[in-house]
């Protein structure tokens, strides 16, 4: 094995070492909000998101709200494709430059990514197969089959009369159809996934799923809060992801 290669699997044995009881740092980005909680704190900090809000603007933004907190490492929830822990597209609701940005030097500490509506669905997974869908700004969208993490793009898939998904079920769709005609549609998605996937459990999230006023059958619901637990689990070792 080449000698750098051998110097990268070193580095990471003892970040896997030194990481086991260190205190993690979680970075929720949405499209109205980046949230962020530290281990060892109950309340969570936030700050406006939006369209304007690059990579950089991002970590300037975090690096200020948690001044006093102490981290050993990050965690990020990012609202886009996450490949190998790399964002490798830019996010559809907010600026850009996240896609070749380096979080590791810009925090200066060890630091993974993962999209966001897998964290969330890392923070509320039990046990069997489960498929977590986040009612945010879009749809996000993860599926965990004993204990092995498939984040997924739903969001984007075509519905009805040429839109999406997320046309639908998003903040878009509730704007659009008003909130009684989006929920009868998030009742239609969930049969229809339901149908298709065949998960044990569907799990609803995200900031939008205050909104409902009756849960559609079989189905749990689940707190953005879900999203910090899945930040934290991304560190441990029984966190696992398909490649």
């Amino acid at each position: 094995m080449p000698r750098d290669k051998i110097l990268f699997c070193i580095d990471r044995i003892r970040e896997g070492f030194f990481l086991k009881h260190a205190n993690i740092l979680v970075i929720d980005v949405g499209g109205t909000h980046v949230k962020v909680l530290a281990t060892g704190h109950k309340t969570m900090r936030e700050f406006p998101s939006g369209a304007g809000l690059s990579a950089k603007n991002m970590v300037q933004g975090v690096k200020s709200i948690a001044k006093g907190w102490n981290y050993d490492a990050v965690s990020i929830g990012y609202p886009g494709v996450v490949v190998h822990g790399r964002p490798v597209h830019e996010p559809h609701n907010l600026g850009g430059g996240w896609v070749k940005f380096n979080f590791r030097k810009a925090f200066g500490k060890p630091v993974k990514i993962l999209n966001d509506a897998a964290m969330q669905a890392l923070g509320n997974y039990k046990k069997g197969s489960m498929l977590f869908l986040g009612l945010g700004t879009g749809l996000g969208s993860a599926m965990i089959v004993d204990g092995i993490l498939e984040p997924m793009e739903l969001a984007h898939l075509p519905y009805k009369n040429g839109r999406t998904y997320e046309d639908y079920v998003g903040v878009r769709g509730l704007k659009r159809l008003g909130r009684k005609k989006w929920e009868q549609h998030i009742v239609k998605v969930v049969q229809q996934l339901r149908a298709a996937l065949e998960p044990e459990e569907i799990v609803l999230g995200g900031g939008n799923v205050r909104k409902l006023r009756s849960v559609p059958p079989g189905v749990r619901l689940s707190s953005n809060a879900s999203a910090f637990v899945g930040g934290f689990r991304m560190w441990q070792n029984n966190y696992l992801q398909k490649q």
